[in-house]
């Protein structure tokens, strides 16, 4: 799994007009990317390192300070585009696949007690962040 990490000031996620998740104030957008050979285990792994990165302010953790996170699933996270013009999605698992892992990584951070904000898998999102820094990493389990 991949997952590409902003230090947030708010952030939403809209779908047809609708803004389907949402943080406000400090916290962390996550779009994640899920290639073939991912598992459950491994979407626990990631779950609990972003829950516990020290990427805050004072470098803290979303664990510290209880900020939330709005997860958003992202294939384009595993495309490739060393060759031609056009990028290819090859090393991105499909969707029957890579939306229960998602779904996964969202349970395990509500479990350790995250306040989790997600998108809607599949669907055309308009993603709004203020990046605070700008502070992005890029983590992989």
């Amino acid at each position: 799994m991949r997952a590409v990490v902003q230090r947030v000031d708010g952030a939403s996620v809209v779908v047809d007009g609708e803004t389907v998740g949402e943080i406000v104030g400090q916290g962390l957008c996550v779009l994640v990317g899920v290639t073939h050979d991912d598992t459950p285990e491994k979407a626990a792994q990631l779950a609990r390192k972003l829950w516990s990165v020290r990427m805050l302010h004072d470098e803290k953790s979303c664990s510290d300070v209880a900020a939330p996170l709005l997860v958003i699933s992202q294939f384009t996270l595993y495309g490739d585009a060393r060759k031609g013009r056009r990028p290819t999605w090859n090393a991105a698992a499909p969707g029957a696949v890579a939306e229960p892992l998602v779904d996964e990584v969202v349970a395990q951070l509500r479990k350790l007690g995250a306040q989790v904000e997600t998108g809607r898998f599949g669907a055309a999102m308009k993603v709004s962040l203020t990046n605070d820094g700008p502070f992005t990493v890029l983590v992989e389990v």
